[in-house]
């Protein structure tokens, strides 16, 4: 208990300990952005190889991967990491991005994402304080990290994460958590359809998927959490920073215009500062546009 009030009275505190916390889980979520696109690939061609009824050859013999075993190692000479070559920013720093084995250089990739979980970890825990819904934000927040990852390797955002976090906002919403059940079930509706119309239209008008049923059930998970108020503002501020940054890919980048770029991205991101700005950002909307 005294622990608890250390917490309510010294804010900095619980701030500290939620940014630590966040950088191990963004340790975490770099396994998860690697691998689990993998698990599903290997399962996608075992079910595949199930219906046709072919042999696997050697599918067997691949090694037991989840998102625990084996355990950290390096991707060159893999070599099992040792915890204190595992501490998330600070070993990456220490040993000067490379492997302590092989010397293979390591992504920067690695303590980017860990880095970034914690401070986004430690605005959550900010702007909630010491709260249940910081528990609850937190969740979704590292959620749309390993889906943004995920979706810029792969243009996929898997159902294993966005379904049981829209089923979550609607379970939330019956205790009142960042919006109420009324708007929580139209919200889930609303955000799923409303993609799902202009995907068809796109498609009826050029005869190209303009996106994917991931990007549905993204705005469908916002819809379930934060309710059908805050759709409008979500889809415009992604809209809008997607259109600008893959201009300026195609015109800086020489970015390909054939090749497809990933909108959950600019979903994820419009969606968690909706979850912790909305409000005020949807009165700016409103005002700005004289309603």
């Amino acid at each position: 208990m005294e622990l608890l009030n250390i917490f309510e009275t010294h804010l900095w505190v619980f701030i500290a300990i939620i940014t630590t916390v966040g950088l191990m889980v963004g340790s975490f979520l770099n396994v998860v952005i690697y691998r689990l696109p993998i698990m599903m690939q290997r399962n996608w061609r075992n079910e595949c190889y199930e219906y046709l009824e072919i042999p696997k050859n050697g599918i067997d013999e691949e090694e037991s991967l989840n998102l625990s075993f084996p355990g950290s190692r390096c991707n060159h000479c893999h070599t099992t990491i040792k915890p204190q070559h595992n501490i998330p920013v600070f070993s990456y720093l220490f040993l000067r991005g490379k492997c302590a084995y092989c010397q293979a250089p390591i992504s920067i990739r690695y303590p980017l994402v860990e880095l970034f979980t914690g401070i986004v970890s430690a605005i959550v825990a900010w702007h909630f304080g010491y709260s249940v819904e910081t528990f609850f934000a937190l969740i979704l927040s590292w959620a749309l990290i390993a889906l943004s990852g995920i979706d810029l390797d792969h243009q996929l955002l898997p159902d294993t994460i966005t379904l049981p976090l829209i089923w979550l906002g609607l379970f939330l919403s019956l205790f009142g958590f960042f919006t109420d059940s009324h708007s929580s079930i139209i919200g889930a509706i609303a955000g799923y359809l409303s993609l799902w119309l202009v995907f068809q239209l796109f498609k009826i008008v050029t005869g190209k998927e303009g996106m994917g049923y991931g990007d549905f059930k993204l705005l469908a998970l916002f819809g379930a959490w934060l309710g059908w108020q805050y759709l409008p503002l979500i889809i415009l501020l992604s809209s809008l920073v997607g259109a600008i940054i893959g201009t300026s890919m195609v015109i800086f980048a020489k970015h390909d215009r054939q090749k497809p770029i990933p909108f959950g991205p600019y979903l994820a991101a419009a969606g968690w500062l909706a979850l912790l700005w909305g409000e005020q950002m949807n009165q700016l909307y409103l005002g700005a546009v004289g309603l």
